[in-house]
C-alpha cells in the first residue's frame, strides 16, 4: 500500500468523523439552545482556539517538523482525544459542558489539518502529482464524509444523539489506527535558512497568501454569522443545516473541478477569480437579505475556497522550489487556521443582522481583491521603470561605440590611387632570374 493510500483512508476516516459528529448534535443542546445565551461561551472558546496558531504552531511546529513521525504524532495524538473528547460528549449531551468539549474538538480539527498538509509532500513522487493529490485528497473527505453521514443519521433517529456521537468515536478510533500506519517521515531535516525564507517571501507567495487568507476568513465568518442569524428563525435548525450541507456539497464540487481549471488559467487568475465571486455574492446577496441567501452564499464562500487553495498550492509547488514543500504548507495552513478562527470570532462578537453580515464577506473580499489588484500594478510599473533605465543605458552605450565605429573607417582610409601588387602570386615569380 501507498504512502498516499495510507494518508487517504486516514483523511477520510478523520473528516467522516467530523461529518457524524456535526449529525450527532443536530438534536443536542449545542443546537437547540438559546445561542445568544451562549454567545459568550463561544467567544470565548473561540479566543481559546487562537492559541495553537498563534503561539503553539510556530514554536512547536519546527521542532515537530524535525523529529522522525513527528506529524504522524501529531495525527495520532488528535485522533486519540477527539475519540476521548466524543465519548465526553455522549455523557454531557444536554449540559453546558457540551460547548467546551465541541470547541476543543474543532481545535483539534484544524491541528490535523495543519500536520496534513505538511505530508502530502512526503507521499507523492514527484512535484507534478502534488495539487494532484491534494485534490484526490478533497474528494476522498467529501464522499466519505457523506457516506459517515448516513448511519450516524440513521442512529440519530433511532436511539439519539448520544449513540450517534459513539458512532463518531469509533471513527476517530479506526483514523488512530490508520494513522499509526503513516511513514515515519521527517518534514524538514534543518531549519529555515536564509535563501528559503527569502524563497517564501516572493511577490507571487505573498499575494497568493494575502487572497487565500482572505477566503479562509470569510468561510469561517459565514459559518459563524448564519449559526446564529438563522437560529432566530423558525425553522432556523433546518436552514443551518442546509447551509452546512451545501458548504460540504460546494467544496467536494470545488475539488472535483479545481485541477481542470487550473489547466485552463493561471493560479494567479483563479485566486483572482475566487475572490471577486465571493465580492459579487456577497455584495449581491446582502441586496436580497433572505434566508435562504445565506445559504447560497455559504456554499459559493466554501466553492472558491476550495478552488483557491489549489490555485495556492500550485503557487507554491512553482514557485518555492528552494524552500521545504512540506513545511511550507504547514506555516501557511497555521496562517489561514489563525484567520478561520479570528473572523469566526468577529462574526460573533458584532452581532451583525442578517443582511449585514452577508455584506461584509462580500466587501471583504471586494477590498482585498482591489488591494492585490492594485499591488501588482504596482509592481508591473516598478518593474517597466526598471527595465526602462536598463534599456536606455544600453542604446546610449551602444550609440557611442557606434560612433567609434564610424569614425574609425575614414581615419584608416588608404590614399586614393593605383592599387599596389599584394606580392608574387607563386614561387616561380618571387625568384630572383639567376634561380629562374
Amino acid at each position: 500500500m501507498s504512502k498516499f493510500t495510507r494518508l487517504a483512508i486516514t483523511h477520510a476516516l478523520m473528516m467522516g468523523g467530523d461529518a457524524a459528529m456535526v449529525v450527532a448534535l443536530a438534536d443536542s443542546f449545542f443546537f437547540s439552545v438559546d445561542l445568544d445565551a451562549a454567545r459568550t461561551q463561544v467567544m470565548l472558546f473561540l479566543a481559546v482556539s487562537f492559541a495553537p496558531f498563534l503561539f503553539v504552531a510556530p514554536l512547536i511546529g519546527p521542532l515537530i517538523d524535525r523529529m522522525a513521525g513527528g506529524r504522524r504524532l501529531v495525527i495520532q495524538l488528535v485522533a486519540g482525544t477527539r475519540l476521548v473528547l466524543l465519548l465526553m460528549m455522549a455523557r454531557s449531551i444536554d449540559g453546558l459542558a457540551l460547548f467546551p468539549l465541541v470547541f476543543a474538538s474543532l481545535v483539534l480539527q484544524k491541528t490535523y489539518t495543519v500536520s496534513k498538509s505538511s505530508l502530502v509532500p512526503s507521499t507523492v513522487r514527484n512535484e507534478r502529482e502534488l495539487v494532484e493529490a491534494n485534490s484526490k485528497l478533497g474528494l476522498v473527505a467529501g464522499l466519505l464524509g457523506g457516506l459517515a453521514v448516513v448511519p450516524a443519521a440513521g442512529l440519530l433517529r433511532t436511539v439519539g444523539s448520544e449513540a450517534a456521537l459513539v458512532y463518531a468515536a469509533l471513527l476517530f478510533g479506526c483514523a488512530l489506527l490508520s494513522a499509526t500506519r503513516l511513514a515515519p517521515e521527517v518534514i524538514a531535516a534543518d531549519p529555515v535558512d536564509e535563501e528559503e525564507a527569502t524563497t517564501l517571501q516572493s511577490p507571487s507567495l505573498r499575494a497568493g497568501s494575502i487572497a487565500m487568507t482572505a477566503l479562509r476568513a470569510n468561510v469561517g465568518f459565514t459559518f459563524f454569522h448564519l449559526a446564529f442569524w438563522l437560529r432566530s428563525f423558525d425553522n432556523g435548525t433546518v436552514l443551518f443545516g442546509a447551509a452546512v450541507a451545501a458548504s460540504a456539497l460546494a467544496t467536494l464540487t470545488g475539488n472535483a473541478i479545481a485541477p481542470r481549471v487550473r489547466s485552463k488559467i493561471r493560479e494567479e487568475t483563479m485566486l483572482s477569480i475566487a475572490l471577486a465571486v465571493s465580492a459579487v455574492a456577497g455584495i449581491g446577496l446582502a441586496v436580497v437579505g433572505e434566508p435562504a441567501a445565506g445559504v447560497v452564499l455559504a456554499a459559493v464562500v466554501n466553492f472558491v475556497a476550495a478552488l483557491g487553495r489549489l490555485g495556492f498550492e500550485s503557487i507554491v509547488q512553482r514557485d518555492a522550489g528552494n524552500a521545504n514543500v512540506g513545511r511550507a504548507f504547514a506555516s501557511f495552513e497555521t496562517r489561514f487556521q489563525l484567520a478561520w478562527a479570528i473572523a469566526a470570532f468577529v462574526a460573533v462578537a458584532i452581532q451583525a443582522p442578517g443582511a449585514i453580515g452577508l455584506l461584509i464577506v462580500g466587501i471583504a473580499a471586494a477590498g482585498t481583491f482591489v488591494h492585490l489588484r492594485l499591488r501588482s500594478g504596482a509592481a508591473r510599473s516598478s518593474s517597466r521603470r526598471r527595465r526602462s533605465r536598463r534599456g536606455g543605458g544600453r542604446r546610449r552605450s551602444s550609440s557611442s561605440r557606434g560612433g567609434r565605429r564610424r569614425r574609425s573607417p575614414r581615419a584608416t582610409r588608404a590614399p586614393r590611387g593605383p592599387a599596389r601588387d599584394p606580392g608574387p602570386r607563386s614561387r616561380s615569380e618571387s625568384e630572383p632570374p639567376s634561380r629562374r
